[in-house]
């Protein structure tokens, strides 16, 4: 694709210009050459983290797995890039496929190819490698021997998995305790089926059983079993309970049977007792559950001849009269409501987009008042009343306007406000805001050998709760090591490691210190190599974003449904990449912080000093060395490099 501007549509908008207005010819570079003796630095090799290993909550190495898609870094003989990919992806998130589908990408928010014109579909990428492991059946390695040491996980889901994942890989032995019937937490019972396919998700946990995790489902720990005799039979525990008990309308004197909570709504759904809903479905949110429930809704629709305490037993828990059968299902009118306007919503634009093309009507800047109650106390609508939302100090101040209050009919109201942790028989847990207080390394205060992770730290992502339980993982096997806990990383992510990568090649590493002012014959990671990457995000002005032409995103196709259309459909909507289409997607990678083998630092030397390692020697991360002999300081290798990875230093 062409990138003069002229041949851009015009709906384009770029964020990155070479030159401003009034501009018509490059700089000479020939000046900066001959000022260069009178600096007194010259290149270094710094590896940073990108700014989408720094957004992800799960720590993912995903600047590394995009290397090897695009094939910049090269898999070892006999494995394929797909797996090779995969297994990096999988050391910090043993759910690509999931996650590819619905985290919401703080990753992509911040990835620095916005500063050109579109980020890198991460999201796309991981989902077409999730898809391709579980269609070619990759397998999570076991370990090789056992440690001896047990590790109760109570809870299945993102945080449990990922703990239990973690741990086994580690030779602990782990059982998970579950109090429902199948693993997976909120990815079963708090994402509907179209977005998280069945199929799917109970791949990706099995990989995890196969490597020999025991399970206890239909039981919770501090009922079914006490607490004290997980103490006496495990060596540590971690809790991962989640939250899934979900919290009441905010509004006085709102308790109605057809008043009910979201996750309530969600699990009746998942399970396969709820039907259908009424004919006007209020959704009280702004979230990514929320938009869940909406959609769910408008899927269900509702049936003219059912009685109205169906859907509410069938919430409840009770297998209602499947009156579908019977009787044919017509749409539901659903409302969503947020004390935020719609733009300023926490839900993913995308899913805020696709429930407006469903039909679902999504109303901002309004705040529930209460119920109005017909004879049989069953609510009949829901007052609201116009507001202004705001936070002030990390508190949510709403400002009500007076005389603004109306009422939105309604057959069910459902409160996708946020969600609370059952402590029953765990009291001992609760730091009495309805929490747990964990440290950095995520271990309860006051209670050792015990660990939380996810929700019950903080209600927030699944990804974030696969972060937490990974490094809980790495707290528990230092408690069961003996171990003290250390400090853990200002930026607490996977990172790419080059003595690994020169080993895997059959390289002899010796040791390396940071900083270190060597020779061009160093045998360590790389000549005047450090690694930042624990405590620096390099920023998009570090970089050379001239070197990066407007290439536009590809896309996964997203079946957009109607009104009408969504009635019933239950399919999935988000398409896979092809894999061309994932390998083109990959080179968009603009690599930031590590070398991506350009050449524009040997090409545009003016001494000869820059020069490429020779191939027996490189790995990815150690493709070009510098001749200090040769080195006159003009830091013009450091000014072309496109990732950031030279930066003038040496000397200093």
């Amino acid at each position: 694709m062409s990138t003069n501007p002229a041949d851009i549509a015009p709906d384009v908008k770029l964020t990155f210009r070479r030159y401003k207005d009034g501009d018509h010819k490059p700089p000479e570079w020939r000046e900066v050459i001959f000022q260069a003796s009178y600096t007194h630095k010259c290149p270094t090799y710094i590896q940073s983290t990108p700014p989408c290993q720094g957004s992800c909550p799960s720590g993912e190495d995903i600047r590394s797995w995009l290397q090897i898609a695009r094939g910049t870094e090269k898999p070892p003989q006999g494995v394929t890039w797909q797996e090779y990919a995969w297994r990096r992806i999988t050391e910090a998130n043993p759910f690509p496929s999931v996650m590819g589908r619905v985290c919401p990408a703080p990753c992509e928010t911040g990835c620095n190819r916005n500063e050109v014109e579109d980020h890198v579909g991460i999201n796309s990428v991981e989902h077409y490698l999730g898809d391709n492991a579980i269609s070619k059946g990759y397998a999570f390695k076991k370990p090789e021997q056992s440690t001896g040491k047990k590790v109760a996980v109570i809870g299945g889901g993102p945080a449990g998995l990922s703990a239990a994942y973690q741990l086994r890989m580690r030779g602990h032995d782990v059982t998970i305790f579950d109090e429902h019937e199948h693993l997976g937490g909120m990815m079963r019972y708090g994402i509907p089926g179209f977005r998280t396919p069945r199929e799917i998700l109970d791949g990706e946990i099995q990989r995890i059983l196969d490597m020999g995790v025991e399970t206890r489902l239909k039981c919770r720990v501090g009922t079914d079993v006490t607490l004290e005799q997980i103490r006496k039979d495990y060596d540590a525990v971690f809790l991962g309970m989640g939250a899934q008990s979900g919290r009441a309308l905010p509004a006085p004197d709102s308790v109605a049977p057809n008043v009910v909570t979201a996750t309530a709504f969600l699990k009746a759904f998942n399970d396969g007792r709820l039907q259908h809903v009424g004919k006007r479905v209020v959704v009280v949110g702004g979230g990514d559950t929320s938009i869940d429930v909406a959609t769910v809704a408008r899927r269900l629709g509702h049936i003219e001849n059912a009685k109205p305490t169906d859907m509410e037993k069938a919430i409840a828990g009770h297998m209602a009269h499947d009156v579908a059968k019977v009787s044919v299902a017509q749409g539901a009118e659903v409302t969503l409501t947020s004390v935020f306007a719609v733009d300023k919503m926490q839900a993913n634009k995308h899913e805020v987009e696709q429930a407006l093309a469903e039909g679902i009507a999504i109303r901002g800047g309004l705040v529930p008042l209460g119920i109005v109650r017909g004879p049989d106390g069953r609510a009949t609508a829901l007052r609201v009343a116009v507001c202004e939302a705001k936070i002030v100090g990390g508190r949510l101040q709403i400002e009500t306007k007076a005389g603004s209050e109306e009422d939105i009919e309604a057959d069910l109201i459902v409160s996708a406000v946020g969600q609370a942790v059952d402590f029953t028989g765990l009291e001992e847990f609760d730091s009495g805001k309805g929490n747990v207080n964990a440290d950095r390394n995520y271990q309860v205060s006051g209670k050792p050998g015990v660990f939380a992770g996810g929700d019950i730290i903080r209600p927030h992502l699944l990804t974030t709760a696969i972060g937490h339980g990974a490094i809980a993982a790495e707290g528990i096997d230092r408690f069961l090591k003996g171990e003290e806990q250390e400090k853990r990383p200002k930026i607490d992510v996977h990172e790419f490691d080059l003595v690994r990568k020169m080993l895997e090649k059959g390289l002899v590493v010796t040791e390396a210190t940071e900083p270190m002012h060597g020779t061009a014959d160093s045998t360590a990671a790389v000549h005047n190599y450090e690694n930042r990457s624990d405590r620096y995000v390099i920023k998009h002005d570090e970089l050379f974003l001239g070197h990066f032409g407007y290439t536009p995103r590809v896309k996964r196709n997203v079946i957009t449904l109607s009104k009408e259309t969504a009635l019933g459909n239950f399919e999935e909507r988000l398409q896979p990449l092809l894999e061309a289409q994932a390998i083109e997607e990959a080179k968009r990678c603009m690599s930031c912080g590590l070398c991506f083998e350009c050449d524009n630092c040997v090409v545009y030397c003016p001494q000869t000093a820059v020069f490429k390692v020779k191939k027996n020697k490189s790995t990815t991360g150690r493709y070009v060395d510098t001749d200090y002999d040769k080195c006159i300081g003009c830091h013009i290798c450091s000014d072309v490099c496109p990732t950031g990875y030279i930066q003038m230093g040496l000397g200093e």
